[in-house]
């Protein structure tokens, strides 16, 4: 029975993963434009003029539609997985293709939560890294396509790992969460500075050192080194099969948020200590 209550447990967390996949698919769309719009707004006030009037955007108005033909999408098309198969991968109205990352988002954050919940149980500690791992992704992806790292998601991420270490949620102590936090920001900070005092080029961005933070905030300053390194060498291999598939963008430049967001995923998955065992610490 403790098998069977764990996998059904795990499988209604799973199926709720999927569903917050699915919002964060409008996350990852529509929070670069809306703080796209919000920088026009401000850049427009410091000019001293005034903003054109916009229709409202944000993570709930407008509802989705469809980008080629502006069919505006029915809740029944918008079910995780079951729709896009259903659709077999197509517009109901134009038949134009829908991008398979839609459901590969839904379908990871599935996994996570049913991870994060069999392993920890229905605990604080189950939902701590649930929301972990929703975070995460959102980031990841948000990096991805618009080399932005957002405040809107960092910081919380930061605050909720110093919250969860508090409250003990996680298996990381104050000092440690705390201490990892501060280590985390500081780390790529100096290696900004030394970077830009060398070359006088800035090779990452602030969001970097937030979210390093943010992550030694969840595992503690023990945990730095293991997701840095793997990062690191995630970052270097990637960008080695994309210059030499011509995948590159303009400028040469791929976002590091991905492989810091991919290592502390790796680090949930696998935990701290066996990250640095892999790596011979």
């Amino acid at each position: 029975m403790v098998f069977g209550d764990q996998l059904l447990d795990s499988s209604f967390f799973g199926i709720l993963g999927l569903l917050i996949g699915s919002f964060l698919n409008v996350v990852i769309y529509r929070l670069p434009k809306m703080m796209e719009r919000q920088w026009a707004v401000e850049c427009a006030e410091i000019n001293g003029n005034t903003a054109d009037p916009a229709e409202p955007f944000n993570l709930m108005i407008p509802r989705s539609k469809c980008p080629h033909c502006g069919h505006q999408i029915q809740w029944y098309e918008n079910i995780p997985v079951l729709s896009h198969l259903a659709l077999r991968g197509k517009c109901s109205a134009c038949k134009a293709p829908i991008s398979l990352r839609y459901s590969l988002v839904e379908i990871a954050t599935g996994v996570l939560f049913f991870v994060s919940i069999w392993h920890w149980g229905v605990s604080s500690t189950g939902f701590a890294w649930c929301v972990f791992s929703a975070f995460l992704l959102a980031l990841a992806l948000i990096d991805w396509d618009t080399t932005l790292l957002p405040d809107d998601l960092t910081l919380p991420l930061l605050w909720l790992g110093l919250i969860a270490a508090t409250m003990q949620w996680i298996p990381t102590s104050l000092q440690s969460s705390l201490w990892g936090a501060v280590a985390g920001y500081l780390s790529l900070w100096s290696v900004y500075w030394l970077f830009k005092i060398v070359t006088g080029k800035e090779g990452m961005g602030y969001g970097d050192f937030k979210l390093l933070a943010a992550l030694g905030a969840w595992f503690g300053w023990q945990a730095l080194i293991p997701i840095i390194l793997i990062s690191s060498v995630l970052g270097a291999i990637i960008g080695v099969t994309m210059k030499f598939t011509s995948g590159l963008r303009d400028g040469g430049y791929i976002p590091f948020g991905p492989f810091l967001a991919g290592a502390g995923l790796a680090a949930l998955l696998w935990g701290p200590r066996a990250l640095m065992q892999v790596i011979g610490l």
